[in-house]
């Protein structure tokens, strides 16, 4: 990337505070900014390094109003966030050049491949697969029989996609991470052993859902597993047999969704967040992290932490209590003491 200050506000529809002639041609954290960098404030806490920063120019918000003297030029902007995702996806998606089929890699016969796709080596892309325009497979990819893969959706080196699973388009899904795996499925016996239960459903993925590294979607019992629209899964997520992943959640690393259990469109999921099975979470439901879910939650946007989980208000108020219990504790004992030698 080299542009000038002035290119680059009009290109973000923003406005240049300073020297709109000097060029950028890389982007840099605000904190380590150097000459010809970009950097971008969106957090105030951040802020004190807008005043030290050594980066040719800082991103900030319209409404931003700068406390001290600064030596970058601003470009003021709508969302500053926004906006620097928006330069990264333009300037740094490197993906977009991957074309072709490499050699060592193995595609049936059978596979219908559309144009400007890529497949990198030692990939296999069994029987009936279909791939869409403009998606990259990269080296060590596995495609099941029957797999579906959208227009210009990435999966990257070791990803695993089991037989008849879909994903859509302008998807992206991570190294490790494997797609159609055995639902945990078994019947207890009389013996007190278990008998595996035939997982005979598949997994959709819609579109414009991105899965980190090293997650599990495990295919449904009967029917399918849902990945709904816009979903954003961290690394280390696992969601199971028959559940049901609302549009446009976030769920971060390490949190999982139990079998058959159904989580609403624009929730948000903590770190460590265990979602029990068979129970339906309201829209736009956040939970903090190590929270566990083992009820429904039926009123939409509300705010749970903790474990059984409940009111994020409410559980901190409990917090507190329960800090106190040694001084009640202590205090208690005193009375009982002092009730005791009055009686005496």
């Amino acid at each position: 990337m080299q542009i000038s200050l002035n290119e680059l506000a009009h290109l973000l529809s923003g406005e240049v505070v300073g020297d709109g002639s000097q060029m950028v041609h890389t982007v840099a954290k605000i904190e380590e900014g150097f000459e010809g960098a970009l950097s971008f404030l969106a957090n105030a806490k951040y802020e004190p390094y807008l005043y030290t920063t050594q980066s040719t120019a800082v991103l900030v918000n319209k409404t931003f109003q700068p406390t001290s003297n600064y030596a970058t030029t601003l470009i003021k902007v709508e969302d500053a966030y926004a906006a620097f995702t928006f330069l990264l996806e333009k300037f740094s998606n490197v993906s977009q050049e991957l074309v072709g089929i490499e050699n060592q890699s193995f595609v049936d016969s059978s596979a219908k491949l559309a144009k400007d796709i890529y497949i990198g080596a030692y990939s296999y892309v069994s029987a009936e697969v279909s791939i869409g325009e403009g998606s990259k497979i990269y080296p060590q990819v596995y495609l099941g029989k029957g797999v579906k893969v959208g227009k210009n959706t990435i999966l990257y080196p070791g990803v695993k996609i089991y037989y008849d699973c879909e994903i859509g388009d302008n998807c992206i899904i991570h190294g490790g991470t494997i797609i159609g795996s055995d639902g945990f499925g078994f019947a207890p016996l009389a013996d007190k052993t278990y008998k595996k239960i035939p997982q005979t459903g598949n997994v959709i993925i819609e579109n414009d859902v991105e899965i980190g590294a090293n997650c599990t979607v495990d295919r449904a019992t009967l029917g399918s597993t849902y990945v709904r629209q816009g979903v954003k899964l961290d690394n280390m997520v696992q969601v199971a047999h028959n559940a049901d992943v609302g549009a446009h959640t976030v769920m971060a690393s390490q949190s999982g969704v139990a079998g058959s259990s159904k989580v609403g469109p624009y929730c948000v999921v903590g770190g460590q967040v265990g979602i029990g099975g068979h129970i339906t979470v309201a829209e736009g439901s956040q939970f903090g992290g190590q929270s566990g879910v083992l009820a429904s939650i039926s009123t939409p946007n509300g705010k749970w932490f903790g474990t059984p989980a409940f009111d994020v208000k409410d559980n901190l108020r409990s917090t507190a209590i329960f800090r106190k219990l040694p001084q009640l504790l202590k205090r208690v004992e005193e009375l009982e003491k002092e009730i005791k030698q009055l009686k005496g």
